[in-house]
């Protein structure tokens, strides 16, 4: 190594093994990395969940509301369905409900509020102040208004979640969208020639993905616990689909007696809440450049 390789290579960490392996995870602290993995591994038993199932999730018996036991591990509910099974069928259920209501919350907010900048004044005026209307209805309401409107049912539970959450990322692309419009490589471009258009969804759109996919982790544990939220109300899926919030407001009734049909659903909802909210924290120290700048 010569003396100047020397010299800049000082006060430079060292890569972790974990950092060598993947350089992604580099500078992940252990409780991100649980989070990571905690969130990964609904999301397996979201894909692979009925293979893991001992019993009909859909299937009644006469063993009511039994405590967990070698036949059924977390027990039976008020109408003999074993609860294990029942959860795993629904971590598919609510995360893809999440998932989708959120990523339709990204393309929407997104993409409205890019165009409207690029568009101008007017468009802007127009678009924000809608997103200004829904941010203030109390969303439980904004969700049963659209819910009725649409009939009940998984497709209308993901249109009212989506609509009520896009001002969010709406608004995270616009105070994004203002700081890169002050840098060069934008500056460099409108005097190349290039339109609003042009610049805001050729150069400013790649380059605020990162603050939109720190924004979906923190949306997406919101549109899980607001499911389950409608599902307890009474206003999500099907009464018979096993939705985490629709097992919780089923088994209310009965807590005193089997405690347990209360207690399995409610942990896993905020595991699996928990673990998106550290992604999300972790995700947002990777791409917030004030952040960044403080760390540094």
């Amino acid at each position: 190594m010569t003396a100047v390789e020397d010299k800049l290579g000082k006060g430079l960490p060292a890569p972790s093994r974990l950092g060598r392996r993947w350089p992604a995870l580099e500078g992940w602290s252990r409780l991100s990395l649980a989070g990571l993995g905690l969130t990964g591994a609904f999301a397996l038993i979201a894909v692979v969940g009925p293979l893991l199932m001992t019993h009909d999730p859909m299937a009644y018996s006469y063993a009511l509301n039994e405590t967990p036991s070698a036949s059924h591990w977390l027990g039976t509910d008020d109408t003999g369905q074993d609860v294990y099974s029942r959860l795993l069928l629904g971590a598919r259920l609510s995360l893809g409900v999440g998932a989708a209501a959120a990523f339709l919350a990204l393309l929407i907010g997104a993409g409205l509020a890019l165009v409207a900048l690029a568009l101008g004044r007017w468009a802007e005026f127009v678009v924000f102040a809608l997103v200004d209307l829904v941010r203030a209805l109390p969303w439980v309401l904004f969700a049963l208004a659209l819910i009725v409107a649409l009939e009940p049912g998984a497709t209308s539970v993901v249109i009212a979640l989506s609509a009520g959450f896009s001002p969010y990322f709406a608004r995270i692309t616009k105070a994004t969208y203002e700081l890169e419009m002050a840098k060069p490589y934008t500056q460099a471009a409108k005097v190349l020639g290039a339109g609003p258009t042009r610049v805001a969804l050729r150069h400013v759109a790649p380059n605020i993905a990162g603050a939109l996919l720190t924004q979906f982790t923190i949306i997406l544990p919101r549109c899980i616990v607001s499911e389950a939220v409608l599902s307890f109300l009474g206003l999500g899926v099907s009464p018979e689909v096993p939705t985490w919030g629709r097992m919780i407001a089923s088994a209310v009734p009965h807590v005193e007696e089997a405690p347990h049909t209360v207690l399995f659903p409610i942990v896993v909802l905020s595991l699996l809440t928990f673990g998106l909210a550290i992604v999300g924290d972790a995700l947002r120290g990777r791409f917030d450049p004030g952040r960044r700048r403080i760390a540094a």
